[in-house]
């Protein structure tokens, strides 16, 4: 089930749904003052919890992969970008058909992380909390009766739970309200963030909202306050949206229909011309407009044109050219 080729509920709005917990190992500093023995061995005692009963689960040794082929695991969402730099041993212990993804050695020890299609925290949450429950009786974790679960960054002290909604937002974007919804989000303990996370931008008008606050709330109160806020953002840019179309149709079709043939005829392709098409013709076939291609086709291409995923296609190194040149003829063959 990879979230960016499936649909799930809300999906004209919502891209995916993804909870994280943060854990650490209470017999072992945090990964910042491991050395490569213990970290081996840390990682070793977790994976044989996780991996007890299961047969879907695959381990993946990232100091055993090449920049390219780690840099994939980024583009999918599987792992974050400090992970892959990481000069500890850090492994992968993943279900894609779950949308399960652990880090082990990251800046935690266990970053734990379930993604779904769609709006579907509580399905989200359900399945880390059982992975959870899992890792608790396996292994002893660092935790305090006042402070909660203990974690290198204090921001993420209690419940150690970091709730993540991807939206796509092009008509908020194009009314230029994402300033104002940032500032309503912050006072609420939300936060807004691009599409890989913290300090990246909402390309193709997808943004992350998550909450901030881990420390002195539970996770059910944050998980409402996440889902209120959300549904509200839904209905605002439907409301948009509908208004874009009603004020100017011809403008926003001709917009659309000029990005479809973009993806259909374009020779060279950057990412970033890539995903700009990407977001009008999303908006198109939530609109109504396009009708012969897919959310699942289109997201499918969000991967799978990404440059560590072209490259590791092609089998070599591609220079920047040989990039746009394989991605446009990938998204010409697919859409």
């Amino acid at each position: 089930m990879a979230w960016y080729n499936t649909v799930g509920p809300e999906h004209d709005v919502v891209i995916s749904s993804r909870i994280r917990l943060a854990r650490n190992l209470a017999d072992y500093p945090f990964a910042s003052r491991l050395d490569k023995t213990a970290a081996r061995e840390l990682i070793d005692k977790t994976a044989a919890v996780l991996l007890k009963g299961e047969t879907n689960y695959k381990t993946v040794d990232f100091m055993s992969l090449t920049p390219a082929e780690a840099r994939l695991y980024v583009e999918n969402h599987s792992v974050s970008p400090e992970f892959i730099e990481s000069t500890l041993p850090h492994t992968l212990v993943a279900d894609e058909s779950e949308g399960v993804a652990i880090m082990l050695c990251e800046e935690d020890h266990i970053r734990l992380q379930v993604l779904r299609p769609g709006f579907a925290l509580r399905e989200a949450y359900e399945k880390a909390c059982g992975l959870d429950d899992k890792l608790s009786e396996g292994l002893e974790l660092a935790w305090d009766e006042n402070l909660g679960y203990l974690t290198h960054c204090p921001t993420n002290l209690g419940t150690g739970m970091r709730a993540s909604v991807m939206m796509f937002l092009p008509a908020l974007t194009i009314h230029k309200q994402i300033g104002a919804l940032s500032a309503m989000v912050n006072k609420l303990g939300l936060t807004i963030r691009g599409l890989y996370g913290e300090g990246t931008e909402a390309d193709g008008f997808m943004y992350q909202i998550s909450n901030q606050v881990t420390l002195g709330i539970t996770e059910e109160n944050s998980l409402k306050k996440l889902s209120d806020v959300i549904s509200q953002i839904i209905t605002r840019e439907r409301q948009l949206r509908a208004s874009m179309m009603s004020d100017a149709p011809d403008r926003i079709t001709d917009t659309v229909m000029r990005s479809v043939g973009a993806l259909r005829y374009a020779h060279l392709m950057s990412s970033e011309e890539f995903l700009r098409h990407f977001a009008y013709v999303r908006l198109g076939i939530a609109l109504g407009l396009v009708k012969d291609i897919s959310y699942e086709q289109l997201g499918s291409l969000l991967v799978e044109v990404m440059p560590a995923t072209l490259t590791l296609r092609a089998g070599h190194e591609l220079d920047s050219n040989s990039r746009d040149l394989a991605r446009a003829k990938y998204v010409r063959e697919n859409i």
